[in-house]
């Protein structure tokens, strides 16, 4: 008994942690999108069954980066009527959480038409981005030939940043939650990254299985 309530105590605190990060998130954000794809498969409907977050990547685990995201997918899920404990022994459900964003890649655009334009040497300009795995050469940032017409073109980088949940009977190790969510943004930091794809996650969570949805949540250098 004493075991419970010191889990109880343990996971209300994370709760509350987690919510103040996500109370702080939502009072100074704009929109991006992020595209969130759920499948599930006899997901107990939510009245408090019990649950605890654990590392899909076993070098995550333990983390203190890992766990300070384990408790915004905690508040998350108690938000929608599930229970956290802090021992996955105690728990019915165990979610497996995985997070990570990519090198980038970067993206060439033009400018000085009243309105952003793309250029490709090969097709002209565009209202369009062109996509550029090259990083030197003559469009390389701030090339600028009249040759062309005289705009400017500039460069930046855009990262892709994802996180994948799943969720299991402790008792069986049934699998019955898949989710996958993945933005877009000029940011490769973690820390403002994962909250706002956690929370798009959770958007209608569970969603209807097999959807692919296109949710918005906040970039960075709009804050």
């Amino acid at each position: 008994m004493m075991n419970l309530s010191l889990n109880s105590r343990t996971g209300a605190m994370k709760v509350a942690v987690a919510a103040s990060l996500m109370l702080g998130l939502a009072a100074c954000a704009s929109p991006f999108r992020a595209d969130v794809s759920r499948f599930q498969s006899q997901l107990p409907a939510p009245s408090g069954q019990t649950f605890a977050v654990v590392a899909d990547d076993p070098a995550l685990a333990g983390g203190i980066e890992f766990n300070r995201y384990a408790d915004i997918v905690e508040y998350q899920m108690s938000q929608v009527g599930y229970t956290p404990v802090a021992d996955p022994a105690d728990a019915q459900l165990i979610v497996r959480f995985d997070y990570g964003v990519d090198n980038g890649r970067e993206r060439v655009r033009t400018t000085g038409f009243g309105r952003s334009h793309y250029y490709s040497p090969w097709y002209g300009y565009s209202a369009y981005p062109s996509y550029w795995g090259y990083r030197g050469g003559p469009w390389h940032y701030g090339f600028h030939d009249p040759f062309f017409g005289g705009p400017e073109i500039s460069s930046y980088t855009v990262y892709t940043s994802g996180i994948d949940m799943k969720i299991d009977r402790a008792s069986t190790g049934e699998r019955v939650f898949e989710g996958k969510a993945e933005a877009l943004s000029r940011s490769n930091k973690l820390q403002y990254l994962v909250p706002n794809l956690v929370e798009a996650m959770f958007t209608g969570f569970p969603g209807n299985s097999g959807e692919t949805v296109r949710i918005s949540v906040a970039p960075e250098d709009r804050r």
